[in-house]
């Protein structure tokens, strides 16, 4: 029987500065960031709720354009697999780091935070098109003829 085994992570959290992207020797393209997310804990001593924060290293590869849509303090949703490297410092010492592996990328929020506050990136082979573009989403079914009248007040007028 062969053993199976399951390395999967799922975050939503904040971008905590923008993403960095740069070039291997070989011209892939490797963008890094940093996530931050957040859980209410209630302190045992005193009682009281308390927020911590905890910091996740993101790399994702073939995403050049990728970057200019990752600023600082926009929330994502990050699918991906943990990966472990390791590597020797200045003094000779192994040090490791271990980052999630990107390879769902979806902006969060409303239309004020990104371009259409939906696109995603996919590096799975059979659902990506060309490297970096966004994939294609289907247009949402036409609402019926009898849809009731708001007074002129449309999506774009909700505020969340």
């Amino acid at each position: 029987m062969a053993s199976r085994s399951v390395n999967k992570v799922i975050l939503i959290g904040h971008l905590g500065k923008d993403a960095e992207t740069r070039f291997t020797t070989s011209g892939v393209s490797m963008s890094r960031f940093t996530l931050a997310t957040n859980r209410r804990v209630k302190d045992n001593q005193t009682g009281e709720w308390k927020d911590e924060t905890d910091w996740h290293n993101v790399v994702a590869w073939r995403q050049e354009n990728l970057a200019q849509y990752l600023t600082k303090g926009k929330q994502i949703y990050v699918e991906g697999r943990l990966q472990t490297r390791s590597y020797e410092d200045k003094d000779g010492v192994k040090k490791y780091s271990t980052e999630v592996v990107a390879e769902e990328i979806f902006l969060l929020g409303g239309r004020g935070e990104g371009p259409s506050g939906g696109d995603s990136w996919s590096d799975a082979p059979a659902q990506r098109g060309p490297v970096s573009q966004p994939r294609p989403r289907t247009a949402p079914a036409a609402a019926p003829a009898s849809e009731p009248d708001f007074g002129g007040i449309s999506d774009d007028d909700v505020p969340f």
